[in-house]
């Protein structure tokens, strides 16, 4: 077999196949001992029907012929995709130009392959990072989360602030359209809330700030969950504050390890920043992807988005089914209609084209590469996965014509290393940041 490949207009490809008679006759000879043992004829056991039946019963040579070139020729694009290195992104459409009744066969395939998009200006790329530095205020507030472990609820009769506990009688009526329902009331007493936390009734915090012990508010409230809005009368029977040990080397010594608060706030300190880098790592990638992905401009090929998308709803109707949740009971939850989850979904799906296809221009202009030992690596680490060894997995690839796309993939992650290590990183007040200062201290993160 001979294959060679030419551009087309609209980012396709025209394939040329050249496929020699003696691989035809074995293609035909294949398809004649499959109808043979298929074919029922009176007389012959099944594999016994002698060709020229068969041809008769198919109505001539050039029936079998066609059937064996139907059956043979996506075997032959198959190779032909592998010997050219075309990457197709849809089905091809393929036309027969010679050799439909005897001889060679030859044919063309046109087929739409994934676009090589231009990523002008990369290795300028400049990336934002959060700022590293922990403020006063953060580390005060941390301390004030430590503190609040130890604190004490202390009535006050001053007005309700938010963060203030108070206890609440709670009276709700549904409107007079619903006065023959028999859950027609909303009722709770001596219920304790924190205000702030606007998790019981929609504009209660609202309601409540300002008040005192002894009085009553009167509002209505939209209750999503029934679609109904509900008349509530709160009122407040008592009103609490939580009262926080002073900051000092005795309440450090009481709630932590260390004797002195210096101490604590240093080890506070450090926590926070250890914990600012990991974020600042995780952003790192995620940003450099964002950025180079602002390179491309081309348009994307609706194909490649599609099936990203179809991907993404198989994988979430999957990870939902293992939760016992349909996707209609999931976008119930989640408060959005399916027009709009699909249009977010697609969005994602068109960013994630985007950056596969920057990564794939990127290690053509870096001529980034993987050597033979590295796939081996892939390999055996996907071995260990799939508990096989190496050259099993290698095997099973080769057969599926998938080892090509496990050499790309590798090759688009170095290229995203080589892309991270050569991005310019600032902080958000646009100071250069130092890639010493995104390293772990892997003691501190062992010890939170």
């Amino acid at each position: 077999m001979r294959a060679t490949a030419a551009p087309e207009e609209g980012n396709k490809v025209r394939l040329t196949v050249e496929i020699d008679e003696s691989e035809m006759d074995e293609a035909l000879d294949d398809v004649f001992q499959r109808l043979s043992r298929e074919v029922r004829v009176p007389g012959f056991r099944p594999g016994k029907v002698p060709r020229k039946v068969i041809e008769t019963r198919m109505g001539g040579k050039t029936a079998l012929r066609s059937e064996a070139i139907r059956e043979a020729i996506p075997g032959f694009y198959s190779r032909a995709v592998t010997e050219t290195e075309v990457d197709p992104i849809d089905q091809p459409d393929i036309d027969v130009t010679a050799g439909e009744e005897s001889g060679p066969l030859s044919f063309e395939a046109v087929v739409e392959v994934r676009p090589i998009v231009a990523i002008p200006g990369y290795g300028g790329l400049v990336v934002t990072l959060p700022n590293l530095d922990i403020s006063e205020e953060e580390l005060t507030a941390q301390i004030d989360r430590l503190r609040a472990t130890s604190g004490e609820l202390v009535e006050v009769t001053r007005p309700v602030l938010t963060g203030d506990q108070v206890t609440i009688d709670i009276r709700g009526e549904r409107s007079e359209a619903d006065a023959e329902d028999e859950d027609n009331e909303f009722t709770a007493d001596d219920y304790l809330y924190e205000v702030g936390t606007d998790g019981l009734i929609p504009g209660l915090d609202d309601q409540l700030i300002g008040t005192k012990a002894g009085d009553s508010v009167t509002f209505d409230a939209l209750l999503e969950a029934l679609g109904q809005t509900v008349s509530f009368t709160v009122a407040v029977k008592e009103v609490k504050e939580l009262s926080l040990p002073d900051a000092d080397d005795t309440w450090a010594a009481e709630a932590s390890e260390f004797a002195t608060l210096e101490e604590l706030r240093a080890d506070i300190a450090e926590r926070l920043r250890q914990r600012r880098i990991v974020e600042a790592q995780m952003a790192l990638q995620q940003k450099t992807v964002e950025a180079l992905v602002e390179l491309v401009t081309e348009e994307i090929p609706e194909q490649l988005v599609l099936e990203e998308l179809r991907e993404r709803i198989h994988d979430l109707n999957h990870r939902l089914e293992g939760q016992g949740m349909s996707l209609g009971q999931f976008l119930g939850v989640t408060g959005r209609s399916e027009d709009e989850f699909l249009e977010e979904l697609r969005a994602g799906a068109l960013q994630s084209v985007k950056a596969d296809l920057a990564l794939r221009a990127l290690v053509e202009a870096e001529e980034i590469e993987i050597s033979d030992e590295e796939l081996d690596e892939e390999l055996t680490a996907m071995g260990s996965r799939l508990e096989m060894d190496a050259d099993q997995v290698r095997s099973q690839l080769e057969q599926a014509g998938r080892l090509a796309a496990v050499r790309s993939d590798r090759r688009k992650a170095k290229a995203m290393r080589w892309l991270m290590d050569s991005v310019e990183l600032v902080d958000e007040d646009g100071k250069p940041v130092s890639r010493d200062d995104l390293k772990v201290n892997q003691g501190e993160e062992d010890s939170e």
